[in-house]
């Protein structure tokens, strides 16, 4: 297996979260300002920063201000190409074993959090939970009839992961989202067929009813999801 540098690993998922956005085009006049503009140019690169940190903290359990000052010393020397302060390779043995360590314990505190979540969830009034384990809530009880499992749907929703973070929301983009309920997690090819047009619903999804250990965009491996959904309407 090849070797991947630390920073390498830390950018990655900055950079494939980055492409999951569609950003709309810019002219390249502006872009070109943009660029020349140092306040444009340290704003942009504080983000890039802003990011990395938001990332360290995923991946790395830093429990006070000496680890924050060391790491951001080491960092520091790197990008400045200074002289690194120890033997960095005498180290990277530790490195590996401290990312293996803290990826167990962030799992582990996070499948503890969302086990929870899900307890709490379910003995909520009005919960029902669904023979796949996917649990929903209706908030407004809608009209007409249910779709069926191959109906096709026309629905808005937002997306968020149970500590608040929103990763999707078609509200957001102005758009209802249409796609066949074959085509969809296995939470929402339950779920909406719970729903009447004009209903909306709280829809959680355990992790085996939505993306399983595979990372999406935002969204960690493993992870419960929790969607507001409304049906706006049953196409056929």
């Amino acid at each position: 297996m090849k070797k991947i540098s630390i920073f390498a690993l830390l950018l990655l998922p900055i950079l494939l979260n980055a492409q999951d956005v569609v950003q709309p085009a810019q002219p390249q006049e502006t872009s070109q300002t943009a660029q020349q503009d140092p306040a444009e140019r340290n704003k942009m690169l504080y983000s890039l920063g802003f990011l990395l940190g938001d990332n360290l903290k995923r991946q790395l359990v830093l429990d006070n201000e000496d680890d924050y000052k060391a790491l951001s010393q080491g960092m520091r020397d790197s990008l400045l190409n200074k002289k690194a302060q120890t033997d960095v390779d005498k180290y990277k043995p530790q490195i590996i074993q401290k990312y293996q360590e803290d990826a167990r314990k962030i799992s582990e505190k996070r499948e503890a959090a969302q086990q929870e979540f899900l307890t709490n969830f379910q003995k909520e009034k009005g919960v029902k939970t669904l023979d796949n384990g996917a649990m929903i809530k209706l908030s407004r009880p809608g009209k007409g009839k249910n779709p069926k499992a191959d109906s096709t749907v026309k629905v808005h929703y937002t997306g968020t992961l149970i500590d608040g973070t929103k990763f999707d929301s078609s509200r957001d983009r102005g758009e209802a989202f249409q796609a066949r309920l074959t085509d969809v997690i296995s939470c929402w090819t339950k779920a909406v067929q719970q729903m009447k047009p004009g209903a909306r619903a709280q829809v959680v999804c355990p992790p085996d009813t939505a993306y399983g250990n595979r990372p999406v965009g935002q969204i960690p491996p493993n992870s419960a999801l929790i969607f507001d959904v409304e049906l706006v309407e049953i196409e056929q």
